[in-house]
């Protein structure tokens, strides 16, 4: 999912609403007769409407509510009905940039190793099942992933005179530096249309490629100003940005749908669950314009999720039935094929239906091959407790670079200062 502003505002509601709530709250499960209602939480829709209602067919007198919200607002409500003790939903959506932290409080939320779910293991890359876990104690269970691919306009890249051919354009660019070099030629021939949306994407999508970003996998300890993965992104990204390649728009903002319309951009690293807000955005008259190929570099993550049930909750082993059936394959599976997003579940991503999928508006891109195989190739990315703390002052150093305001080691300079700052706060 998306990765959007606020979240050091966040991360310190979170902490100190559980800090005050202490560490009581789990709640005796009841008798599990009589009509139950189930709650699930979610930021974004997670295309589980249609799955609720077949539940509650197969489940009679269970009825299934959703609760959906913006993802800031989502992991803020959540930190405060946690520290308060009350006002959870029975089923929670926690995005994998969070994890870490509400791991820290775990006694917070059930273990689901109680009911069973050690045996579902298997179902998952150890990866993908490491984060949603703490030592033996199962916190969640995974549901999509966020492998990265990179989505281009076939109509700019006629223009600017490069191959619009998938499979020719991925040839274009197997290193980000020749990425970079792709970048120099579309900007010589097009002068309308920018080549990227933003250093910032670029940025996200190299780092999400490295096993270690800001933090020592070892011992959590912060190493953003020492990394050369970090430094290496930084001026790699930003010396697009400086040179005017991008069209300095945040994702997921008004100016950044904007800009998807108006054909400001002609290239965005996209993770799957990205393809159906760049449709909507772009809207009927950009069909067959866009097309999806591979990134450059090994695979790369960006996003996926998990379902958590809160320690209040009344109706904890019902919660958890619903929350293993919705990550099921079989359900990860339709939910692909149904809303894009990329099943974490290897039966569900391994499926000859999953791997066969096109999408007709991205120019019949194989988008389930392309995926499936990015997930293949990533290692998976360590974020430390503090992640959300260091992690804008880049971006923020990146925007500085965009709007002239500073040359990229004058950014570099403040962004690794305003990060030390954070990671020891």
């Amino acid at each position: 999912m998306a990765r959007p502003k606020g979240l050091p505002a966040i991360a310190a509601m979170l902490t100190c609403a559980l800090v005050l709530a202490g560490c009581s709250g789990t709640a005796a499960e009841p008798k599990a007769d009589g009509p139950v209602t189930l709650t699930v939480a979610t930021f974004g829709e997670f295309g589980y409407e249609k799955l609720f209602k077949e539940y509650e067919k197969a489940h009679p007198g269970t009825t299934v509510v959703s609760r959906v919200a913006d993802f800031e607002t989502h992991h803020k409500q959540l930190a405060t009905s946690l520290g308060a003790g009350r006002g959870a939903a029975d089923v929670v959506a926690i995005e994998e940039q969070y994890m870490p932290q509400f791991r820290q409080s775990k006694d917070k939320f059930a273990d689901l190793a109680q009911f069973g779910a050690k045996d579902l293991r298997p179902r998952w890359r150890p990866w993908k099942w490491e984060q949603g876990a703490v030592g033996d104690f199962v916190m969640g269970l995974g549901t999509d992933m966020g492998s990265l691919a990179m989505c281009y306009r076939r109509d700019l890249y006629e223009k600017a005179g490069l191959p619009t051919d998938r499979e020719a354009v991925a040839a274009l660019w197997p290193t980000w530096e020749q990425f970079a070099q792709v970048a120099d030629r579309f900007s010589g021939k097009v002068t309308d249309a920018k080549f990227a949306d933003s250093d910032g994407t670029i940025y996200t999508a190299i780092i999400n490629q490295s096993e270690e970003n800001y933090f020592a996998k070892a011992d959590d300890g912060f190493i953003g100003d020492t990394n050369p993965a970090i430094h290496s992104a930084f001026a790699l990204a930003g010396g697009i940005g400086a040179k005017g390649q991008t069209a300095r728009v945040t994702p997921f903002t008004q100016p950044w749908t904007v800009a998807i319309k108006q054909s400001r951009f002609a290239t965005i690293t996209c993770p799957a669950w990205m393809l159906t807000q760049i449709q909507e955005a772009g809207g009927p008259e950009l069909a067959g314009k866009w097309d999806v190929t591979s990134i450059p570099g090994k695979g790369g993550n960006w996003g996926g999720s998990y379902l958590t049930i809160p320690a209040q909750g009344t109706h904890q082993k019902q919660a958890y039935d619903l929350a293993t059936w919705l990550t099921a394959p079989e359900q990860q599976k339709r939910i692909f094929l149904d809303s894009g997003l990329l099943p974490s579940a290897l039966d569900a991503y391994q499926d000859g239906a999953v791997l066969s999928h096109t999408n007709a508006y991205f120019s019949g891109a194989p988008v389930g091959k392309l995926f499936a195989a990015s997930a293949e190739a990533l290692r998976p990315n360590y974020r430390g407790l503090h992640d959300a703390h260091v992690r804008p002052a880049f971006g923020h150093g990146l925007g500085r670079v965009e709007e002239g305001k500073q040359n990229v080691d004058q950014a570099w300079d403040q962004s690794v200062t305003e990060a030390r700052a954070a990671a020891s706060n």
